[in-house]
């Protein structure tokens, strides 16, 4: 690693001084070494000081074909050269169209309709409010008592205080209680640590079977449904047995419940498919994107949806069926313009149909390098997405001391070995970008096992 040189000293001081960071203990921030990325190439960031790090997490889970891609800076300086940003208001815009278009050619089913937003929270808090004003203006019997939403346990929806309700991981969310409207709580199939209490591997579909208790009570005064498919982000790369949540979907159908897919973490090539959605065949009522949606250029979300719904919202002014809610940048032109350009990306590149090489190659270096460590309690893969739950004991299932923060400790002396990544807790993540090379995947596993070695210990 290069020395720390005068401006590097001066750019921390000034952050310190003037900038409160996401998701961060200031006191903790303010001990540690803090890292200026200054700028990017590829797979791979570089500090103020010119050191290089693998971009392991794409730059928390939006960088999709890498930094800098030259086809998607190509098509933001030509947006520039037209015009950066104009309202949706009352009027259109040539990539806010084109964009909308291509998503309902490649969304599943009938999801044809496209409503933008600016990041991951705000298309969460979009479709719950456009579920709940369908049922109160649709107009058929029962409708109106259709209120509730049904969320699920160690959820992560986003920040703002929709999203919020439905969040289940206390860390984050407690604190806001008296903020927040009462969400229905099902147990979602977190088989390491099981909800209900049940041995793993011996449940029976308990979960399943509680969510439809829960149907069965509060089905005709549910308005939807919320639910990360497939792998719960936020919670630790919690992955669902295959059909969980293919049966999740079958059974809001019967209850008449809307569902709602948040893909802001799992959409465009995380868990191998363009949308999570799909390899179980589902198509929801509304799918929330972001993060991946523009490359990880620039903030940009969509709720898409379907006709059924957007006609509900029809009528004469006077009638009063608008939905009213949006942004100031809304449906930004830059943003679209390099979304636009990521999906010619996916298909110049052929993106989705290497991905399955390197999915394997990562489970299996993942299986030579670090499953069998002694501190490593559950391993868990979807795609790109990898969740390592380091224990204290991996045969009670133990967990380490909370002071002791082993995750940041596991993530700190990886960036000194040259890879970014990041943990939940002391669930160490994996997230690279779709564009990494096998040689990376390598690297980046290499890494990890080494920095686990190094604050661990290999023999116990």
């Amino acid at each position: 690693m290069n020395p720390r040189s005068q401006r590097t000293q001066e750019l921390v001081a000034e952050d310190r001084a003037h900038l409160w960071h996401p998701f961060s203990q200031a006191s903790e921030w303010e001990s540690e070494d803090a890292l200026i990325v200054e700028r990017a190439e590829g797979r791979w960031l570089f500090d103020t000081d010119g050191n290089r790090y693998l971009d392991g997490i794409s730059s928390l889970w939006v960088n999709v074909h890498g930094h800098r891609h030259p086809e998607v800076d190509k098509a933001i300086i030509r947006q520039l050269g037209l015009i950066a940003h104009t309202t949706l208001l009352g009027l259109g815009s040539p990539p806010s169209i084109e964009l909308a278009r291509r998503l309902a050619g490649l969304c599943p089913g009938d999801l044809v309709r496209v409503f933008y937003s600016d990041n991951g929270s705000t298309s969460v808090e979009v479709a719950l409010k456009m579920a709940y004003q369908y049922f109160q203006q649709r107009g058929r019997p029962g409708d109106a008592a259709r209120t509730r939403f049904i969320a699920f346990t160690d959820a992560y929806h986003g920040d703002t205080v929709g999203s919020v309700s439905l969040g289940g991981i206390d860390l984050f969310h407690g604190i806001y209680k008296p903020l927040l409207f009462d969400a229905l709580r099902a147990p979602y199939p977190y088989c390491y640590r099981c909800p209900l209490g049940k041995a793993q591997g011996t449940c029976s579909d308990a979960c399943l079977q509680r969510l439809e208790e829960i149907l069965a009570v509060h089905g005709s005064e549910t308005a939807a449904l919320v639910i990360e498919p497939l792998v719960q982000g936020a919670a630790g790369i919690i992955t669902a047995p295959p059909g969980h949540f293919r049966s999740v979907a079958d059974m809001c159908k019967r209850h008449g419940v809307l569902l709602i897919c948040d893909e802001v973490a799992t959409g465009f090539g995380r868990t191998g498919t363009m949308f999570a959605c799909q390899q179980e065949g589902v198509v929801p009522d509304f799918l929330c994107l972001a993060k991946g949606i523009s490359a990880g250029y620039l903030p940009l979300a969509a709720t898409v949806t379907t006709d059924e719904v957007y006609d509900v919202f029809r009528g004469p002014y006077a009638a009063h069926r608008t939905f009213y809610h949006g942004h100031s940048y809304t449906g930004n032109a830059l943003a679209c313009a390099a979304a636009i350009a990521s999906l010619d990306v996916f298909l110049n590149e052929k993106v989705l149909e290497g991905l399955p090489d390197k999915v394997q190659r990562l489970r299996d270096r993942l299986g030579e390098r670090i499953a069998s460590h002694p501190n490593v309690g559950d391993l868990r893969q979807c795609g790109l997405m990898v969740g390592i739950e380091l224990v204290a004991d991996r045969f009670t299932k133990a967990g380490l001391p909370l002071e002791d923060r082993i995750g940041r400790q596991v993530i700190l002396e990886a960036r000194k070995l040259g890879v970014m990544i990041r943990s939940l807790g002391d669930v160490v993540v994996l997230m690279p970008p779709l564009a990494i090379t096998g040689e990376e995947i390598d690297f980046l596993v290499d890494v990890t096992a080494r920095s686990i070695d190094a604050i661990l210990g290999r023999a116990q």
